[in-house]
């Protein structure tokens, strides 16, 4: 830890930490800051001008990064007979119904990053919330996480699709690839992220949407980037 802590230090003199940089700039800087013997991921935090405290100002939805993640998804799925044979062929790691709706209430420990379900599988998963919520992996229509379609969405969270919430001070954490990944992928990845950032704007929300972004990479220090400039980007893709 005493390493790592001087390394943190270290790469925090390379750069000024007040400035609010434009994001390929900031990507730069993450990317030549990581200092990780891992592949370290790289995450956006957008700090958002909205009351978490208010449904109607809820931001929630995904976005599919161009590039990916750079990370294997673990995906469960709740489905049975031909839904749990698209979800399998899909390439699903886990797939079950009613039964397995109930191991996990019973506590059966289970290895996955994001869960799935079919509608009819609701009245089962419902039951679930305690568990799965907290560690937010309930699934939910708003996230994709709930469809007919499950072959399809398991696909696309395979290929990259990335669920985003805020939490409870309005701020929403995105990884946007990983530190292997070419400055102009992760250009690309945030670009797309913020897009989808700014479409989500609830239209109670009040005054300037995006307050705040900084890019970090697992164990590096935070980038500020430049909100006027994360807009000027976006419209880039327009």
């Amino acid at each position: 830890m005493a390493k790592q802590a001087k390394k943190f230090v270290i790469a925090e003199r390379t750069y000024d930490k007040n400035a609010l940089y434009p994001p390929q700039d900031a990507v730069s800087l993450v990317r030549n800051m990581a200092f990780a013997k891992f592949d370290e991921s790289v995450d956006a935090v957008f700090t958002l001008g909205i009351d978490p405290r208010k449904a109607d100002q809820l931001v929630r939805g995904t976005v599919t990064l161009p590039h990916g993640t750079g990370k294997t998804i673990r995906v469960l799925v709740f489905a049975e007979s031909d839904n749990a044979k698209a979800a399998d062929a899909a390439g699903a790691d886990i797939v079950g119904g009613k039964e397995l709706a109930e191991e996990v209430a019973a506590g059966r420990s289970l290895d996955f990053d994001l869960a799935i379900a079919t509608p009819d599988m609701m009245s089962h998963v419902g039951k679930l919330g305690p568990i799965l919520g907290p560690r937010g992996l309930m699934p939910n229509p708003k996230s994709g996480t709930v469809t007919s379609d499950v072959g399809k969405a398991v696909g696309e969270f395979k290929a990259g699709k990335v669920e985003y919430r805020n939490d409870r001070y309005g701020n929403v954490h995105l990884p946007v690839g990983r530190v292997s990944f070419d400055e102009q992928q992760l250009v690309d990845n945030f670009a797309a992220a913020s897009d989808e950032i700014l479409r989500a704007r609830p239209a109670s929300a009040k005054g300037r949407f995006v307050r705040k972004v900084a890019l970090s990479s697992s164990m590096g220090p935070g980038v500020k980037i430049d909100p006027a400039q994360v807009e000027d980007l976006v419209k880039e893709l327009k």
